[in-house]
């Protein structure tokens, strides 16, 4: 088990005491999970938050910190015979491990009397097995403790994740140049008569091959305008476009969440260099002007407004481009968020509230198409690490519907979008450092000009 040194996940804690103020914080570790029954297991993957403030990615475990006292404890079982007739000897105990992080004492999770405060602050439960125990341990009811979590708790934390340090800027660059490696190794596996699931089977290959896992379900489709598409059933054929969105998840946890798409055949026709190169430049142009201060809302838009003058270019919409912004027209060909935080989970601390995470009090969710799907829209801080993932989609249905309501006809020929009713989509997505002044791509380059993803196809 790799750790960051140990002042730093005692440096997080003592912050986070600080923060909160006084009570007892309780944070949660996860159980492993059974797929079918008991002992046939999904891969264990430990809480972001636990991770975060006590590094060890090990099932069955939770901790408290009395903000008052300073005393932190961790639970858990150390391992039995049994545990290592099948799982094999273990290089350290659970209190070596404990020591790792800066934690003196450990106690059994059965030892349950660990609430020295009236106070108990804990962040929202995702697993229920963790609500159950919760409510178990407080004498509260599920219902209860759903709704009872810390929100001076939760805002504290997202505080701190929120800006990454340069060890953890280290280690989410290490898990971009693997995925690097994944979507390059897809670009050159990619051919005419191939099944998706060949070219998905090449990514997860790549990852377990330098020790990683991937971040999320790798969405890879000719069917692009599916955002989330996770089927990979479809044979491939010269002249599709292929959107490939997967990113990988280091030994750390820490994610890469990249996107590409290529073509068929190695190269783009006209068609398609036409809408690919209007959503580089909404890529592009959004990243060169990210910088501390700026609402990220206002670059979602911005992007918007470079899609839209570049479909009005091609013949596809009619009209003032300002006024279909404030109209929701984007929608219809964008109809998901420019970015999101990412660290230790891919929509980074999402399970603490994306709205929490991504808005805070300054900024209200749109309910407009496109715009309410954003997930991140507060003002930019340094060293802050967000996904710039701007696409065009064509979506026949969402057309027609459109289309059969009126909506919009005064901006939108609907008649030449039908051209385009099986052109599928395209997104092109990096992971972005914001700095002191301005912005900075992790990782090394991945190809993303039309020129250098044909160059790598051809290799």
């Amino acid at each position: 088990m790799r750790l960051f040194d140990t002042s730093i996940y005692t440096a997080r804690r003592a912050a986070l005491r600080t923060a909160v103020g006084s009570g007892t914080i309780l944070l949660m570790g996860n159980e492993e999970a059974p797929m079918n029954y008991k002992h046939n297991i999904y891969r264990f993957r430990q809480d972001s938050s636990f991770l975060y403030f006590f590094g060890l990615n090990m099932p069955g475990l939770y901790a408290t910190i009395d903000c008052d006292t300073g005393r932190e404890v961790l639970y858990g079982h150390e391992y039995t015979m049994d545990d290592i007739i099948w799982v094999g000897p273990q290089a350290h105990t659970l209190s070596d491990y404990a020591a790792m992080v800066g934690v003196d004492v450990v106690k059994s999770p059965t030892d349950t009397h660990w609430a020295t405060s009236e106070t108990i602050h804990y962040l929202p439960p995702y697993r229920h097995l963790n609500t159950m125990k919760i409510a178990s341990w407080t004498g509260q009811s599920i219902a209860a403790v759903e709704q009872g979590s810390s929100a001076q708790l939760v805002d504290a934390v997202i505080e701190q994740r929120s800006v990454k340090s340069a060890e953890e800027i280290a280690e989410m660059t290490k898990a971009v140049n693997v995925s690097r490696a994944m979507h390059i190794a897809a670009m050159q596996a990619v051919r005419h008569g191939k099944m998706e699931y060949d070219i998905v089977g090449e990514i997860y290959r790549t990852a377990k091959s330098q020790n990683c896992y991937l971040a999320y379900p790798a969405i890879f489709s000719k069917d692009g305008q599916t955002l989330h598409n996770h089927h990979h059933h479809n044979r491939l054929q010269k002249g599709d476009l292929v959107l490939n969105d997967s990113g990988a998840e280091n030994d750390m946890c820490y994610a890469g969440d990249i996107t590409r798409t290529v073509p068929v055949g190695g190269t783009f026709s006209n068609k398609q260099k036409e809408i690919y190169n209007i959503v580089l430049d909404m890529e592009v142009s959004s990243i060169e002007a990210l910088q501390p201060g700026l609402p990220y809302r206002d670059v979602h838009i911005s992007s918007n407004e470079i899609m839209l003058t570049g479909l009005k270019e091609l013949g596809l919409l009619k009209g003032d481009v300002e006024a279909m912004i404030a109209d929701g027209v984007g929608g219809l060909f964008m109809p998901h968020g420019l970015g999101h935080m990412i660290g230790l989970d891919v929509h980074d601390m999402e399970d603490l509230g994306e709205d929490k995470v991504g808005y805070g009090t300054a900024y209200q969710r749109s309910t407009q198409l496109g715009l309410k799907s954003l997930r991140l829209a507060r003002e930019l801080q340094e060293d802050f690490v967000i996904t710039v993932e701007p696409g065009i989609y064509f979506i026949p249905q969402l057309i027609e519907k459109w289309r059969s309501e009126g909506l919009h006809s005064n901006y939108i020929n609907y008649d030449r979008l039908k051209d385009y009713y099986d052109f599928g989509g395209i997104r092109i997505e990096d992971d972005v450092l914001i700095t002191k002044t301005g912005s900075r791509i992790l990782g090394a380059p991945i190809p993303k000009t039309v020129q250098e993803v044909e160059d790598v196809m051809k290799d």
